[in-house]
């Protein structure tokens, strides 16, 4: 019988990305915004980031991680993309067949405070400001936005499909950092404040592993166990480790 989990389920947050940079950059001129030329869904990776996604392709075509992925699925958004693409092509996935995208695994949007700093936030939509740190991020929703809860329920569906379609298989995810902590907390059932004291404990970063095996014996379907998260091993021998958040905005959403 085909189990109801992929055997192995890979999460990964895409390389370092130019609007990465850019938030430092502006958070070092104190700017209200950040510089950017496109929509968040355009923002390309940084030259760092392509480096990246090629390191950890090498190392997963060099069988360190000990199988290499049967399908990919990714964000829509072009970093996300990119580093998929980058990945196949250095040898990382088993099979060439199409990348699969799904726009249930978008960055969290962020409405009104797309594209805004901290300072901005605070001189442009004080009461959003204050919404959130009444409310905390896991329920926060700008206007316009999401909330975690948002991506969460969205997260929801797309594991349904998974679990529909790639029973057995060996699966990567490539998609943001909020999108790796969302499906942590769905997967291990986490609650708000044990998933928020992950998240405190520091950024996920560029083209970090997170990796799930299947349990068959867990249950009455089996269950995804956690084997390791947010691994840079693979990246750090080769390239620089990097953790900014994955937002537009300054604060890590």
């Amino acid at each position: 019988m085909t189990p109801r989990w992929p055997s192995t389920l890979w999460v990964v947050r895409h390389g370092q990305s130019a609007g990465n940079v850019a938030r430092d950059a502006a958070h070092a001129s104190g700017a209200e915004r950040i510089k950017l030329d496109h929509r968040d869904v355009d923002v390309p990776l940084s030259a760092l980031g392509r480096e990246q996604a090629r390191a950890l392709g090498e190392w997963f075509a060099a069988g360190e991680a000990g199988a290499r992925p049967e399908v990919m699925l990714a964000s829509p958004y072009v970093r996300a993309v990119q580093t998929a693409e980058i990945f196949r092509a250095a040898g990382g996935c088993e099979a060439q067949e199409k990348i699969c995208i799904d726009e249930r695994l978008r960055e969290k949007e962020f409405g009104i405070l797309d594209g805004l700093t901290s300072l901005g936030i605070a001189a442009a939509h004080p009461e959003q400001a204050g919404f959130r740190s009444l409310l905390g991020k896991f329920y926060h929703r700008p206007p316009g936005g999401e909330s975690w809860c948002d991506v969460i329920l969205r997260l929801r569906s797309l594991l349904d499909t998974v679990s529909l379609h790639y029973g057995g298989r060996r699966v990567m995810i490539v998609a943001h950092q909020v999108v790796v902590l969302c499906l942590r907390t769905i997967i291990e059932n986490l609650s708000e404040a044990e998933i928020l004291a992950i998240d405190s404990e520091g950024d996920v970063a560029n083209c970090a592993i997170t990796e799930y095996r299947l349990d068959p014996d867990a249950g009455r379907d089996g269950a995804l166990v956690l084997a390791r998260y947010n691994v840079t091993a693979p990246i750090k021998r080769k390239v620089p480790v990097t953790r900014e958040p994955d937002a537009m905005v300054a604060a890590r959403g």
